[in-house]
Order: structure tokens, then sequence, then C-alpha cells
């Protein structure tokens, strides 16, 4: 397992024409595997290309695997897979030969029948490129991403159009994939995937990381979880908050609605339907949600995240 950095970004500027795509933005990941997100325009994108060795700084540092992906281009391309959004596929070549071809440029691929299998392009591996649905044209991407066994893969949305059997099928080949030591940068636009994928989630908005950690500590970044009741409205929430822990809030949201946040726990769980009895309150409904990936995201951009 290596200690040092897998990817290190230090201060990255990519510009297009006046637009500046990326300002300045500082990253570095670890083994495993760490999902990048960001609104449309953020710059995710263009610093994943960058990694990849597609697009050229206009200032700043790029190591992946401790290389320039740009000038020790030839010495690190045989050691990432990269699966593209648009494929990367010849539209006339057949499934199955391409992939084949792929594997067949690597010293210890994967096994291809297997994977052919696993990811549900048996019945079309004979058909050109061009004639598959957009679901295999992902599928294909992206076991041609990891047939040659990379040290890192960079996965670009690779579940995008999938049906709930594929997702899960490609769900299970990354996590093994990671078990096998394999790191990879994954972006995508599914929150549930980067909460059950990574162990590491960046968030990108206007060309700069705005956060870091696993998927536990952003969600713990604010109050772990909250709480909810209903009952009748005008209750004195005053009153709840001076029984509560003196890191708790509480409010009225809306009429007969009430958000209790901080540590939830069974002890705040217990103070609060403490208070309601004391005060002839019976709730009609009490909930216990956590504090999701969602709702940080949407905290911190204040946008949703698209594709």
């Amino acid at each position: 397992m290596r200690s040092d950095p897998v990817v290190r970004i230090t201060s990255l500027v990519k510009r297009y024409g006046d637009k500046t795509a990326v300002d300045g933005l500082d990253l570095e990941t670890g083994p495993g595997i760490t999902a990048v997100l960001g609104p449309n325009g953020a710059g995710k994108t263009t610093t994943v290309e960058t990694c990849e060795g597609f697009r050229r700084p206009d200032s700043g540092t790029v190591r992946v695997l401790g290389l320039d992906p740009v000038r020790q281009a030839a010495e690190l391309r045989p050691r990432i897979g990269v699966m593209l959004q648009s494929g990367g596929v010849y539209s006339g070549a057949r499934a199955d030969e391409m992939l084949r071809h792929i594997a067949k440029l690597h010293a210890h691929p994967l096994d291809v029948d297997d994977l052919i299998e696993r990811l549900g392009l048996g019945g079309c591996g004979r058909t050109a490129y061009r004639r598959l649905s957009g679901g295999q044209q992902q599928r294909l991407a992206l076991a041609m991403a990891v047939v040659g066994r990379p040290e890192l893969v960079f996965l670009d949305e690779p579940t995008a159009g999938l049906d709930p059997q594929a997702r899960r099928a490609t769900w299970d080949l990354v996590g093994e994939l990671r078990a096998d030591g394999v790191s990879a940068v994954l972006t995508t636009h599914h929150m549930d995937e980067a909460e059950q994928l990574a162990d590491a989630v960046a968030i990108v908005d206007a060309g700069k990381v705005i956060a870091r950690g696993t998927p536990e500590e952003l969600c713990r970044g604010g109050a772990e979880n909250t709480l909810r009741f209903t009952g009748r409205p005008g209750l004195d929430v005053a009153s709840l908050l001076k029984a509560l822990p003196a890191d708790s809030a509480a409010a009225e949201l809306t009429p007969g609605s009430y958000r209790v946040a901080g540590k939830v726990d069974p002890q705040l769980l217990a103070t609060v339907t403490s208070w309601c009895a004391q005060h002839g309150v019976m709730p009609d409904r009490i909930s216990v949600e956590r504090h999701t990936l969602e709702d940080v995201f949407l905290e911190l951009t204040g946008k949703e995240l698209r594709g």
C-alpha cells in the first residue's frame, strides 16, 4: 500500500479564454476511491482531464502516481485506466474485439469473458459500437478502463443511464477493484453512489475544492442528525431549548412542525419525549433523520448536483 498521494494537485489553474475553469485548486487523493462532486461548471471535469493528461495546466502542478501526466505520459498511461463519457471507441468496432484488443496491451489483464459476462455485454459482443444502446456503451467504456488491472482508474459518471441491476454490478466491480488495491477517482451525480463507494469525497465549486473528507466526516460537519416531530402549533421552543444540551438547536419550521438539531443520541431523544410529556404534548410523529451528503452539498454550494 503506497503512503504517498496517488494524485497530488497544487494550485492548479486552467483557463479557456476569459473563463477560469479551475482557480488555484488543491487536492490530494490517497489509496482507495475518491469521489469528486460538483455542479455544472465547477471545474471537476477539467481537473480530472488534466490528471489524465488530456489538458495542460496554465499554472500549478499535477502529479499522478508521482508522474507529470503531460511530460511523462508514456510512462503513466500503462498504469492508469480512463473511462470517458464519449467511450473513446471507433464507431465501427465490435464490443468484444475492442475489449480484447485493450486487454492484449497489458501484461496481466482481467479475464475478458468474465468481465463481459459480469457487465451484461455477452449479448452484444459482435455488435458495432455505434449500434449499442447508451447503457451498453457505458458498460463497455467501464470494461475498457479496468480490463488492464490499472493502479489507478478515472471513472467519469460510471453508472449514468444504467438500469438498477447494471448499476449494482458496476458497484460490485468497483468494490472488488478497491479490494485488489486499485485506486479510483470517481465523478458522479448520484449521491448514494458516492456514499456507497467512496473512501473520500471532494466537493468542487467555482474551480476550488471547498470541502473534503470521508462521507461520514462531511455528514458530521453540521448537526450529526436531525430529530423532527409534529404537535400542536405554538409550542414553547425556548423552554424546549433550555432542556436540551448546550450545543443543540430547536425551531418551529412551520406551524406544528419542529426540528431539533445537534448530536442526536438516545439521551437527547429521551429529553425531547420527556419535555413533551411534561408539557402535555402528544407528538403526532417523531423521526430521526441523518444529515446526508446531499444536504452537505446543497448547504455548501446552494446548487443542485447535475451530471
